[in-house]
């Protein structure tokens, strides 16, 4: 067995357990291992709190001189929330470590390997990195692009209807598929849904149980017609809530959403694409990681025209509308222009069929 490999898929394994804790960090894990001995092991737990390797090495504590450190991420060299991660691996004597990815933090971007290496550190760049980028593909977009990775959701039918032809739309899927969502929306930092959604189905967007982040509910209404007697404005000041209107959402309107404990932002642009790449600016900006699209189906439609998608979770229910919503757009025009999803996974929840995949250009 290659043990490199088995020290650094634990590494990963303990990295993941940071999902939804760590944001708008990246997920690490670290382990520190003498051969097949491991010596000490941990993870980012939450932002703001201890690195992965401080965790480690405090485990590992003397027995670090000498031993190999296996990292998904590239150890920090500068001073953030914690100190460098740097000085801790040289103060503790390690002898040698291996880095999956290299960190593009601007603050970091290569320094802090370059820093283990002039000390005298054997470092080796590279063991697993696809798996690392794909654990850490939102951290790197937000980093690189400015802008959040975008997750949809929606379930259909099995005729591929969002809703009935009257807009009736509660419960196309089952329970089982509802507590799978409730858990996604505990791990995001924004639920996003359109005006027409947000009339007809009157949501809440919280998840049920909570979860380990408080997502900031989104409202992309270009009129700023919210309804004041909703229950998105009615608790707007227990759970935070954008409006994202248009620029000629009335002065009246914006006022009476703020009034009500909205927060309203005025998203420039002439075309409803543009209005939603300012957006998702303003919450890169912000540094919101992972965007949860909920609906409707216009807004749905606009995602996949603008190839904005990076992510879908899709329940299918073993029913037939016949006439109904459907997810609208301009759609392809040939079968070689449509987004392809990447390693998709299906299975049964339910009575329902889930399908859970990344879009091919978000590898």
């Amino acid at each position: 067995m290659d043990l490199d490999l088995w020290h650094m898929r634990r590494a990963l394994e303990l990295a993941a357990s940071g999902q939804g804790f760590v944001e708008p960090n990246p997920m690490v894990g670290c382990v520190i291992a003498r051969g097949a001995e491991i010596l000490g092991e941990g993870f980012h737990r939450r932002f703001g709190g201890p690195h992965a390797e401080i965790e480690a090495l405090r485990i590992a504590g003397d027995r670090a001189r000498g031993s190999t450190l296996y990292v998904t991420l590239e150890p920090c060299c500068h001073q953030g929330k914690t100190p460098p991660c740097t000085q801790a691996v040289l103060a503790a004597g390690v002898q040698r470590v291996i880095v999956a990815q290299l960190d593009p933090f601007p603050e970091v971007q290569g320094r802090g390997v370059d820093q283990l290496r002039a000390a005298g550190v054997a470092v080796e760049v590279g063991l697993l990195e696809s798996e690392a980028r794909q654990l850490n593909a939102p951290y790197l977009k937000l980093v690189r692009f400015g802008r959040p990775w975008i997750i949809a959701k929606w379930a259909m039918t099995l005729d591929g209807k969002l809703a009935t032809r009257t807009g009736e739309s509660r419960w196309i899927s089952g329970p089982e598929s509802r507590q799978l969502v409730h858990a996604l929306r505990g791990r995001v930092d924004a639920i996003v849904v359109g005006s027409k959604t947000a009339h007809r189905d009157d949501p809440l967007l919280t998840a049920r149980p909570s979860g380990p982040r408080v997502a900031l509910r989104v409202v992309v209404d270009t009129k700023a017609s919210l309804n004041s007697e909703s229950q998105l404005v009615q608790t707007a000041r227990e759970t935070p809530l954008l409006v994202a209107v248009g620029p000629d959402a009335t002065a009246a309107d914006r006022k009476r959403l703020e009034k009500s404990g909205c927060e309203v932002f005025v998203c420039d642009g002439s075309t409803h694409a543009a209005r939603l790449h300012a957006l998702w600016d303003e919450l890169g900006r912000r540094r919101l990681t992972n965007v949860l699209v909920e609906g409707g189906g216009r807004l749905l439609g606009q995602l996949i025209d603008s190839r904005d998608l990076d992510e879908v979770h899709v329940f299918v229910a073993p029913k037939l509308f016949g006439s109904g919503t459907t997810i609208a757009g301009r759609g392809v025009a040939a079968v070689a222009e449509s987004l392809r999803l990447s390693s998709p996974t299906i299975r049964q929840v339910g009575d329902d069929m889930y399908l859970h995949a990344r879009l091919s250009h978000a590898d």
